[in-house]
């Protein structure tokens, strides 16, 4: 009975070895473990082809022991592994050191894997720490060194172990960290590298490298212990600690940039493409000023005004994306406020609002009144207390009288509104809104509005932003390229005009006079409830640009407005783009024209009502408030000598309201609280 049991014992355990040996995988050729199935790197260039940063797995060139000077290898071995010649694919010896060493720190000091070990777990096992997989990686070891010598091993283990930073094999850690290939490392370079595979995340060259070094020491130390480098050699490669390539030295103000860039390269490209190059139509110049000045102006103004984030978006005529600011600060959150952000426009989406209107019948000078308005229970009313009245239709969109668009946007529809919105680009909005859109009350991104605004820019042709210029594989075989087109004609040239004129009225003398720039430009502030957000986006015959300033909690900030620190950024950024440009009108508008004969009054359309928006000169930005630093009245006669924007059509303009005692006297009814539209 006994010979029967230890029978039976010595069948089970039998095929309980017999399992746990089907589960380890087999050795492949050494050739196949050389070729890595990856996904592709990417190498980004800006639009000078100049390179920026390079994404993803990044597998160098492989290298043989006979190509790279000998302290290459030896620093790896005096890192990982110092008897690895002298013992077999598993070290007892190391394993009982380790064991004893750990024993007394009361805490795991050492480890007893050989370099064949982790050679092991790097080509075929999870990380998990568990007995099973031990066993695993002890088989496998033993089988890789039945099937290669040592110096293979070794070479393959160069080859193939990880450094951090998307660097896999010692070319490519190299390549990436010191801008050189393996074959020209020097000894602090060689000892830097060796002392990365123990934690290659946490002691990456470009997080952690005062800790790096410290170990590369202890590989210097080993290495002369060993007799492999002289004391002369240690101390002069300790005192010369190697400097990053400047690829490596992280992203710099590219971050957002290349989250967006590699995306779309991707879905262009494949995710199974080989590794490629990039080419994006990113100003190098102009990127560095626009996070610079995004980041400068929170950081300066951010504790006062109660704002923590910002975003900016830089579009060339062609729709080119020549700069983009997802953020303050990329390393802190890569959410890019550009592009994923929904936020509501305010005010800055008015001129979508005021395009419907004329091409709806409405002229920049005909007259609505500004007062009290009230549609189906909604009362929408003005930034500052009080009403102007009569006031023609180009200044209540300079002014951002909030009673005016709710009027326009009543004779218009919110429908058409919405379609006029979808063509120029602004997805965002459902086909059926609420009246508040007026006010800019339907999320919307940064990008699209910019995006929008281009229209205006491009007499009406809608042109589509775009990052990526050209993507092309290593070897230079061109797989995409970017083809310019004319763009799409989504709006009447001779409005788009009237509304480049009309918009040009909020920078000389509405909400946004910060933002001037001293050539001919146009746009439109935005801020809105409780000023959760903060817009200016506008744009010259050169540029269209966009800046966005908020808080990513949704958190009120002090009161600022799309007239103060977004038009300040807005500024800066316009007056780094234009340097060096000639100041020039919009080519294809025609000129203003000749000023008729005045007595020095400003021309309106009903001469009854001259002077009727001399009001109130400090009106905010209607929803919006975005006033800020608001000049005086003029005197009735500072602009006698200066052509009008626009001449009033044949016969006074009709009020809209066939009531004569229309408007009542604006002392007569109680100002309603400031309300916007619904909360966000």
């Amino acid at each position: 009975a006994v010979v029967v049991a230890l029978a039976g014992a010595g069948v089970w355990g039998w095929l309980a070895v017999q399992d746990f040996l089907a589960g380890v995988p087999a050795i492949p050729p050494r050739d196949q473990l050389v070729v890595v199935n990856q996904a592709p790197a990417m190498t980004f260039e800006d639009m000078t082809g100049q390179v920026i940063a390079t994404r993803g797995p990044k597998h160098g060139q492989a290298v043989s022991l006979a190509e790279l000077p000998p302290y290459v290898p030896e620093a790896f071995l005096a890192a990982e592994d110092r008897r690895f010649y002298q013992h077999g694919a598993v070290d007892l010896r190391g394993i009982a050191r380790a064991a004893w060493v750990n024993f007394r720190a009361h805490r795991t000091v050492q480890g007893g894997s050989t370099l064949t070990q982790q050679l092991a777990k790097t080509l075929f096992l999870s990380p998990e720490q568990t007995l099973n997989r031990k066993l695993q990686e002890a088989v496998i070891a033993w089988r890789l060194q039945q099937a290669m010598s040592k110096d293979e091993v070794l070479e393959l283990y160069l080859n193939r172990i990880f450094f951090g930073d998307n660097a896999y094999g010692v070319d490519a850690a190299a390549q990436i960290y010191f801008g050189v290939p393996a074959r020209s490392l020097s000894l602090p370079q060689a000892a830097l590298l060796a002392a990365l595979p123990k934690a290659p995340t946490r002691l990456a060259l470009t997080n952690d490298m005062t800790a790096a070094l410290a170990r590369s020491h202890m590989v210097l130390r080993n290495m002369r212990s060993q007799g492999w480098i002289t004391t002369d050699q240690e101390q002069a490669a300790m005192n010369a600690p190697p400097h990053l390539a400047p690829e490596a030295q992280g992203e710099g103000d590219f971050g957002y940039v290349l989250d967006m860039a590699a995306a779309e390269a991707v879905k262009i490209a494949g995710g199974q493409a080989p590794d490629l190059v990039v080419r994006l139509t990113i100003n190098p110049t102009l990127q560095a000023v626009a996070q610079g000045v995004v980041r400068q102006t929170i950081a300066q103004e951010g504790r006062a005004a109660g704002v923590s984030q910002g975003a900016l978006v830089l579009l060339g005529g062609d729709g080119s994306i020549r700069a983009l600011v997802g953020g303050t600060d990329h390393h802190l959150s890569a959410f890019n406020r550009a592009t994923q952000a929904q936020r509501q426009p305010g005010s800055s989406f008015k001129p979508i609002v005021y395009a419907t209107a004329l091409e709806n019948g409405v002229q920049p000078t005909d007259v609505r009144v500004d007062g009290p308005v009230e549609f189906d229970g909604w009362t929408p009313t003005n930034y500052e207390p009080g009403f102007r009245g009569p006031v023609t239709v180009a200044e209540a969109l300079a002014q951002s009288i909030n009673t005016v668009a709710a009027r326009l946007a009543s004779e218009v529809g919110g429908g058409r509104i919405a379609d006029m919105a979808h063509r120029f680009g602004i997805k965002s909005i459902p086909d059926d809104p609420q009246l508040s859109i007026a006010l800019g009350s339907y999320e919307v991104n940064l990008l699209e509005l910019t995006g929008a605004y281009q229209v205006f820019q491009q007499a009406g042709q809608r042109v589509t932003p775009y990052l990526v210029d050209q993507i092309a594989t290593t070897r230079g075989a061109v797989l995409y390229s970017h083809v310019a087109s004319a763009g799409l004609p989504v709006y009447d040239q001779g409005h788009a005009g009237q509304m480049v004129r009309m918009m040009e009225g909020v920078i000389t003398h509405g909400t946004g006079t910060r933002a001037a720039i001293g050539r001919p430009a146009a746009g439109k502030t935005g801020t809105t409830q409780n000023w959760r957000d903060a817009w200016f986006v506008g744009f010259t015959p050169d540029w269209v640009c966009g800046v966005w300033i908020g808080n990513d909690d949704n958190a009120p900030m002090n009161k600022i407005v799309g007239g103060a620190i977004p038009a300040e950024i807005w500024r800066r950024m316009m007056l780094a783009a234009h340097q060096n440009l000639p100041v020039r009108d919009f080519p294809w508008l025609p000129p203003e024209p000749a000023a008729p004969e005045t007595d020095g009054q400003l021309a309106v359309a009903d001469p009854d009502q001259a002077g009727a928006d001399q009001t109130d000169a400090d009106q905010g930005d209607g929803m919006n408030g975005d006033r800020t630093d608001a000049p005086p009245a003029a005197a009735p006669d500072a602009d006698a000598d200066r052509a009008p924007r626009y001449q009033p059509r044949a016969g006074p303009a009709e009020s809209p309201y066939p009531d004569p005692d229309y408007p009542p006297p604006w002392g007569a009814r109680p100002q309603q609280p400031y309300e916007t539209g619904p909360e966000r």
